[in-house]
């Protein structure tokens, strides 16, 4: 493989990995993710894909980054306040790693750019805060054949699964979203700013696993934890018949969106 000195020794523990090796670190540099979201879970997931060599990072946000967010988002310092969240990553991304390929989207993802941005990318990583968007991109990655991990956190809990075509998707597990105001946003109830790394690292391991095709995704499982007790619990998923985007009579065959406050966990 045409990697240099200097880069092999930037990744050497990974090609030390028997499961990894100088081939997957290989499919690593060839690897295109996109992080939706530059926030609490996009920013450690951020980092690691970065550190691990992941050769096209995409970044789409529209958002700036803001004093309260400092307590979680990591890729974020306290001179980044008032600037762009996908300019204050790609800043860290280049100071980490110069080489990964940065491409940013000052906007937020929406119905009507979703297809459009998606279709590069070989796995999305969902690090929003908002029901309807995430429920937005579980459609737009079924429709578009996309794989994709979902987090959520809230308080002291995070939940976590990977969709690949063919197994059960976020509407199989949670078939729309709840109503505006039955759960508490994470400005209104707090979150543990810990957690966010707790499931953004978890969600890059995800990443890293399928570009590299080594272990076991998240298929067909939900795995939530709670940080007060430190108990991990998965859930077993199975596709569901009636799901509305890909059981066995799909209703759903566009994209649509709508508002809601942002930060925010289902409880199962």
């Amino acid at each position: 493989m045409d990697f240099t000195a200097e880069q092999v020794e930037r990744y050497s523990r990974h090609i030390l990995l028997q499961d990894i090796g100088v081939e997957g670190q290989e499919k690593i540099r060839e690897g295109k993710v996109l992080v939706i979201g530059a926030g609490g879970l996009g920013a450690p997931a951020l980092l690691y894909l970065a550190a691990a060599g992941v050769g096209t990072l995409g970044i789409i946000d529209g958002d700036t980054v803001d004093l309260s967010n400092l307590q979680r988002q990591v890729i974020h310092f306290t001179p980044d306040v008032g600037k762009a969240k996908v300019v204050s990553a790609k800043e860290k991304i280049n100071q980490i790693n110069p080489d990964v390929n940065a491409v940013t989207y000052n906007e937020f993802f929406r119905a009507d750019n979703a297809f459009e941005i998606i279709k590069d990318y070989d796995f999305i990583i969902d690090g929003t805060d908002s029901f309807p968007v995430k429920f937005l991109i579980n459609d737009a990655c079924v429709l578009g054949g996309k794989p994709f991990s979902h987090g959520g956190i809230l308080r002291f809990d995070g939940q976590t699964l990977t969709h690949l075509p063919g197994t059960a998707c976020y509407r199989c597990a949670f078939h729309s979203p709840p109503p505006p105001n039955a759960v508490p946003t994470c400005s209104q109830a707090g979150v543990l700013g810990a957690i966010a790394g707790m499931l953004g690292t978890i969600q890059a391991a995800e990443a890293l696993k399928y570009l590299t095709g080594t272990g076991d995704l998240l298929t067909n499982r939900l795995l939530t934890f709670n940080a007060k007790s430190m108990n991990f619990r998965t859930v077993k998923l199975s596709e569901n018949k009636r799901c509305p985007v890909c059981g066995e009579h799909p209703t759903i065959d566009g994209l649509v969106e709508s508002e809601q406050a942002a930060c925010e966990l289902k409880k199962r």
